[in-house]
């Protein structure tokens, strides 16, 4: 999937991108990464600002990392 609805978010990690979803309310954000047998849901929030802000890309880095360490674990 792609634009308008889904678009890549590298400044996160590899893989990773931002599911666009609108309800009648709320413009509503899916962080996700697909990796060859997984797709990891790392964060849903509503977005109120041009930006994805930074405590949300933070968050994901660090479920990322934990994710990975624990694979390799």
């Amino acid at each position: 999937m792609g634009l308008p609805h889904s678009r890549p978010l590298p400044s996160i990690g590899a893989h990773c991108h931002e599911l666009r979803i609108r309800d009648a309310q709320k413009n509503w954000r899916i962080i996700y990464r697909i990796d060859e047998d997984a797709i990891l849901i790392l964060e849903v929030f509503n977005k109120t600002t041009r930006t994805t802000p930074a405590s949300v890309i933070d968050t994901c880095q660090k479920r990322l990392s934990k994710y990975d360490n624990d694979l390799d674990g």
